[in-house]
């Protein structure tokens, strides 16, 4: 295997270490939910585990950039999946023995490398070869991979092959298998990267602060995280619990919108994209918006199933309007401290999501849906105010 891996250039040697990662990401990622539960764990104390971790990687995400160059961001990773082989070991030895304070402390270092490898698997490329072919070619990668992970436990769970019984542990195993392949192709890339001298980071955020729509785009960013981790931050309980599909029909449904909803997205920008902005966000957030109300009055369950497919199915729709104008006008040089900030912020809003969706779901889907939605009014409107502020802006330019 290694001399074969010695023949790939390193840019495809990083696509195929995020392919295998994908793939064990895809599988782990919808079950770890369900495995916590099975460790006799209750939804809040399994929203307060989740929340916590993603809380511990926007801090740990802050650390990493002020003092990661981009010359050390292959030992990074290394150390992170490091962790993170470790971390799977243990949690397999640990399942069902009761030491649920330890199984919790190690779900948020399960949570806080699988992120952070993540977030970082583009600046690693850019320090091989910077192409916009080749960001395109990596979020496909992620996108598919980790839905062939998802297809793969959907498939396996409650099966019996050859004399073992499929359950959420040994699909931790088989992630673990796919996160140690990763490991093995990220040690034999070699990187040959020379650290250009780096802007002060207190310099590059003050410029990026001095701007008031980078400022609005990051309240956007945080109540957006807030409404849909509120919403959807624990489908896979939702739906088994709340909603009683089996794991594997829980699975297979959100594979399917998954794949619905990255379709969507393509047909969207080419052929689906209304002239006016503000109708473009109404579609995307208003129909959510009046779904998930009528959720909260009715707690009617198909209306819930319908207002859950809808934002899924929208998801990456129209990003071509809410984010990549804010994100593109962002000054080459500062783009990697935005990256970061703009993941911080995102994080956050993440956690404080998935921390109310626990508190929440005693109550019922009606009443989390209804806690997304109030958060969905503010993040409509500061999505139509960062389109007043850009074409003003615009318009001042010209």
């Amino acid at each position: 295997m290694k001399e074969k891996l010695v023949r790939i250039k390193s840019e495809n040697k990083i696509l195929i270490m995020l392919a295998f990662y994908s793939i064990a990401i895809g599988l782990w990622k919808n079950f770890r939910q369900l495995w916590l539960q099975g460790n006799s764990l209750d939804v809040t104390a399994i929203s307060q585990i989740l929340s916590l971790g993603t809380l511990m990687c926007a801090i740990c995400l802050f650390i990493t950039t002020k003092y990661t160059s981009l010359s050390k961001i292959k030992k990074f990773m290394v150390i992170c999946l490091t962790i993170k082989i470790i971390t799977f070991i243990l949690m397999y030895i640990l399942n069902c023995t009761g030491n649920n304070a330890l199984i919790g402390m190690l779900t948020i270092v399960d949570i806080v490398t699988e992120k952070l490898i993540i977030i970082n698997i583009y600046p690693f490329i850019l320090t091989i070869k910077k192409d916009d072919i080749l960001y395109s070619k990596r979020k496909l990668v992620e996108y598919l991979f980790c839905d062939i992970g998802i297809l793969i436990g959907g498939t396996l769970i409650g099966k019996t092959i050859f004399g073992l019984n499929i359950d959420y542990n040994l699909l931790l195993l088989i992630s673990f298998i796919f996160v140690t392949v990763a490991f093995i192709v990220l040690i034999n890339i070699k990187q040959d990267y020379k650290e250009e001298k780096r802007e002060s980071g207190l310099r590059t955020i003050y410029e990026l602060f001095k701007d008031d729509i980078f400022r609005t785009y990051l309240i956007y960013i945080l109540i957006s995280n807030i409404a849909m981790s509120t919403g959807l931050g624990i489908k896979m309980l939702m739906l088994t619990n709340l909603l009683d599909f089996s794991a594997s029909n829980a699975t297979n449904y959100l594979l399917i919108a998954g794949l619905f909803a990255d379709l969507i997205g393509i047909i969207a920008v080419k052929h689906l994209t209304p002239k006016n902005d503000y109708i473009t966000i109404t579609i995307k957030f208003g129909i959510r918006l009046v779904l998930y109300l009528i959720t909260f009055f009715t707690s009617n369950l198909i209306i819930a199933i319908i207002a859950m497919t809808w934002s899924i199915l929208i998801s990456t729709a129209y990003e071509n309007i809410v984010d990549a104008p804010y994100i593109n006008r962002i000054k080459n040089e500062h783009q990697l401290m935005f990256n970061s900030i703009k993941y911080i912020v995102a994080l956050i809003g993440e956690s404080i999501g998935l921390y109310y969706a626990g508190l929440t779901y005693n109550y019922g889907i009606g009443c989390m849906l209804g806690m997304s939605a109030f958060f969905m009014i503010f993040q409509i409107g500061f999505a139509y105010r960062l389109i007043y502020m850009r074409k003003k802006k615009e318009s001042e330019t010209k």
